[in-house]
């Protein structure tokens, strides 16, 4: 998910609007999503110019911190939400949703091209791409090589993460932990806990301190460094990769069920599969797109970490199972 950071300015960890021009409730689109999905740098300004030159109508993009925090919103406002799309869910959280009843079926939509194919009737997969440890070369010369490493590495290098309440990084991270230490995860976030600088709310938060230097470490995905190198001309970050594999994640947008009433909600979807959209997420949100371009990535994503394994957890599992990880996390991390 994500946009970055030599111009990262602090999130605001509030809900914030990006203003449209006025217009008819039969004319406007108003979108969930994430802080870096419409912040300046990221995809959301360049779609709303895309989408509202095609559909004659008005985007309005609504912003939290992060995708377990989008959910959050939308559950607390229940079926009086005002959105008509969300976007920034994950596979981590599409049962969850689905449970809830705020979200409907799709229309036909483009083909997609997510690792190990995709077929769901309720959401859509925008981006993909993998959790990784990214680090800084002229702070960090070796590497974690493994989770274990990471675990049981020296206590005086730190990295800083994302809460899994709020963010999908930091849920991607916990599940990811999980799907390599079973049922010994505990031991394993105690051993990790001395590592850790900061938790954060939201994955902008986290990589800003990255950045600023305040940690050598940090959670984020195998695509980052190719920010860095496109748009920094340094190769100065890196993603460690991991001997056990990383953990996907496959970005998705749903029609809520006040967005079955707005015809603009199943255009946005097509749109979201198309050349228009996929084209803006490689060099704004960072990630690989889900659909087809109609142009060829950077060739600086050829030299990204490529995962020896993918790790991934259903999402039933994890909506089974979410609540008491997320609590056996917080009991090792409170302490």
């Amino acid at each position: 998910m994500r946009m970055f950071l030599s111009r990262l300015v602090p999130a605001l960890g509030v809900a914030v609007s990006i203003l449209t021009s006025p217009a008819s409730a039969q004319d406007k689109l108003t979108v969930y999503t994430y802080e870096s999905f419409t912040a300046e740098w990221g995809p959301g300004p360049l779609v709303k110019k895309e989408f509202e030159a095609e559909c004659g109508c008005s985007v309005d993009f609504v912003s939290v911190a992060d995708g377990v925090a989008l959910l959050n919103r939308v559950k607390l406002e229940g079926a009086s939400t005002k959105a008509d799309i969300v976007l920034g869910l994950d596979t981590n959280l599409t049962a969850e949703a689905k449970a809830s009843g705020l979200f409907v079926p799709h229309g036909p939509v483009a083909e997609n091209n997510v690792p190990g194919g995709w077929s769901d009737d309720v959401f859509v997969p925008y981006d993909y791409g993998y959790f990784a440890v990214v680090y800084d070369t002229e702070k960090l010369k070796n590497p974690p090589k493994s989770l274990k490493d990471l675990v049981e590495g020296d206590a005086t290098d730190k990295i800083v993460i994302q809460d899994p309440r709020t963010s999908t990084p930091g849920l991607g991270l916990l599940l990811w932990v999980k799907s390599v230490y079973g049922d010994k995860a505990p031991e394993a976030w105690a051993k990790l806990k001395p590592k850790v600088l900061t938790v954060t709310p939201g994955w902008s938060e986290a990589y800003g301190l990255f950045t600023k230097g305040e940690a050598p470490m940090v959670l984020s995905y195998t695509t980052s460094p190719a920010y860095h190198i496109v748009a920094e001309n340094t190769e100065r970050y890196q993603a460690a990769s991991f001997e056990e594999g990383e953990y996907l994640q496959i970005e998705v947008a749903g029609i809520t069920t006040t967005g079955a009433k707005n015809p603009l909600a199943a255009k946005f979807l097509a749109f979201m599969t198309g050349p228009k959209f996929q084209n803006v997420i490689p060099e704004t949100n960072w990630m690989f797109p889900a659909g087809k371009t109609d142009k060829p990535l950077n060739p600086a994503f050829d030299r990204l970490v490529k995962p020896a394994k993918t790790l991934l957890f259903s999402p039933e599992e994890v909506a089974a199972n979410r609540k008491a990880w997320v609590d056996e996390w917080l009991e090792v991390m409170s302490k």
